[in-house]
C-alpha cells in the first residue's frame, strides 16, 4: 500500500506539473503565421532559410513573453508547408493556410508558385509575401502580394553597372535554367544589361534542372568570350556545377547571379573554382548588423548549427507583418486594413544599427508600396566565405 501511495502521489505530481507547464503555455493566444515555400529539392535553400528564420524568431518572441498587439500578447505560431517547387503544391498550401484561417503567410519562394496561389490569397484574404519577381504580382490591381527581397531586375542592372565601373566590363553572356523563373530573370538581366550600353554576346543557351555535365551547355557559351557570365535565377545546387565546368573549360572572367546562393554549397560543389563569384546577399553586413541582429544569427546557428547568409533578408518578413499588426491592431484579421496601414507604416528597424526604419517601398517599380525595404547587399564568395562587395538601397 505505501508503494502504491507513493506511485500515486508522484503520478499525482506529474499530471500536476504537466497541467501547470501547459496553462503557463496557454497563457496566451496563439497568432498563426503561415509559410508556403520549397524546402525540398534543388532549389530548397531558398525555402529552408524562410523556414528557419521564421522559426528561429518565432520561438525567440515566445521565450521571451510574446508578441503585443494592441491589448492582447500573443504566442507564435509558424505553420510550414513544402510546395516541392511545384505550383499545384503551392495551391495546396495556401489552401491549407485559408482552412487554418491564417491571414499572413510567407512565400512561395518563385514565381510559378507565387502566381498559382494568388487568387486563393485573394478570396481568402490574405497577404503573402513572396520571394518572386513578376511585377504583375505587386501591380494594381494586385494587392496581397508584397515582395519580400530585392528583386532581379534592381539588382541586376546595380551589379552591372558597379562591374562595368570597377572591372570595365563591356560584354556579358547569359544562360538560364530551361524554366520560366530563370528564363524570365534571364529576359529582364539582358533588357537591364542593353540599357546601360553593354554588348551581349549570347542569351540563349539554357539547360534542363537535372543536368549533371555542363561541358557541353557551357561551350558554345565560352565562344563568345564574354566579359561576365550570369547565370540568370540559378539554384544553389545549380550553381557551383556550372561555375566548375566554365572554370574548367577556362574561363577567366566574371561570374555573377541576382539569385542568393549557400556559401556550403559552393565550398562543397566549387571549391577554389568558385573565388570570385558574385550574388544577392542577404540584407545585412557586420557594419550594418545590429545586436539583434547579430543575437538572430547566434540563435539560429544554436537550432541549427549552421548559418545561411540569406536568411539576413528572410528574417525580416515575419518582422513587417508582426510591426505592421502592432502598428493597428484591426488589421488581425482584416488584410483591407493591412493594406491602408502599409502607405504610411514606418518603424524603427532592430537589425540594423543607426536609425534605419522598416517601411514599405516599390513605388518605382510597382506603382504602389508592395515591397518590403530591406538593403541590396552584393557579395563575392572568396575561400569558403562570402564578402560583402558593395550595399545600395531600392525602391
Amino acid at each position: 500500500m505505501h508503494r502504491r501511495s507513493l506511485m500515486k502521489t508522484a503520478l499525482t505530481a506529474a499530471t500536476l506539473t504537466a497541467l501547470g507547464a501547459t496553462a503557463a503555455f496557454a497563457e496566451n493566444p496563439v497568432l498563426k503565421i503561415g509559410f508556403v515555400g520549397v524546402t525540398s529539392g534543388p532549389a530548397a535553400a531558398w525555402g529552408i532559410s524562410n523556414q528557419r528564420s521564421m522559426e528561429v524568431r518565432a520561438d525567440w518572441i515566445n521565450e521571451t513573453g510574446g508578441y503585443t498587439i494592441g491589448d492582447t500578447t500573443y504566442d507564435i505560431e509558424i505553420v510550414s508547408f513544402d510546395d516541392q517547387k511545384d505550383p499545384k503544391r503551392a495551391i495546396a498550401g495556401m489552401e491549407k493556410m485559408a482552412q487554418e484561417g491564417i491571414h499572413y503567410v510567407v512565400g512561395p519562394n518563385v514565381d510559378d508558385g507565387a502566381a498559382a496561389v494568388r487568387p486563393v490569397a485573394e478570396a481568402n484574404g490574405i497577404m503573402y509575401f513572396p520571394y518572386a519577381f513578376p511585377k504583375e504580382l505587386y501591380q494594381a490591381p494586385a494587392s496581397n502580394a508584397v515582395l519580400g527581397m530585392v528583386a532581379n531586375y534592381q539588382s541586376g542592372p546595380a551589379i552591372y553597372k558597379h562591374l562595368m565601373e570597377s572591372e570595365g566590363v563591356e560584354t556579358v553572356a547569359f544562360i538560364a535554367a530551361n524554366e520560366s523563373d530563370p528564363l524570365s530573370q534571364r529576359d529582364g538581366g539582358v533588357a537591364a544589361a542593353e540599357a546601360l550600353g553593354l554588348e551581349v554576346v549570347s542569351s540563349s543557351v539554357t539547360y534542363q534542372v537535372d543536368t549533371t555535365d555542363f561541358t557541353p551547355v557551357l561551350t558554345p557559351v565560352m565562344r563568345a568570350q564574354p566579359d561576365l557570365l550570369v547565370l540568370s535565377g540559378v539554384s544553389p545546387a545549380n550553381a557551383p556545377q556550372l561555375i566548375r565546368s566554365a572554370r574548367e573549360l577556362g574561363f577567366q572572367g566574371l561570374i555573377s547571379t541576382e539569385t542568393a546562393q549557400d556559401a556550403g554549397v559552393l565550398a562543397e560543389g566549387a571549391g577554389d573554382l568558385a573565388n570570385g563569384f558574385i550574388s544577392v546577399g542577404g540584407a545585412s553586413t557586420p557594419e550594418l548588423a545590429s545586436p539583434l541582429m547579430n543575437e538572430f544569427v547566434a540563435r539560429y546557428t544554436e537550432m541549427f548549427g549552421e548559418y545561411n547568409d540569406e536568411s539576413n533578408t528572410k528574417v525580416y518578413a515575419l518582422e513587417y507583418i508582426l510591426e505592421t499588426l502592432k502598428a493597428n491592431p484591426a488589421a488581425i484579421d482584416d488584410v483591407d486594413t493591412f493594406q491602408a496601414t502599409m502607405d504610411t507604416f514606418e518603424a524603427p528597424n532592430p537589425y540594423m544599427n543607426g536609425d534605419a526604419t522598416l517601411r514599405y517601398v516599390g513605388m518605382t517599380s510597382f506603382g504602389q508600396r508592395r515591397q518590403v525595404a530591406v538593403p541590396l547587399v552584393v557579395n563575392v564568395y572568396q575561400d569558403g566565405a562570402f564578402e560583402t562587395l558593395f550595399v545600395a538601397e531600392v525602391d
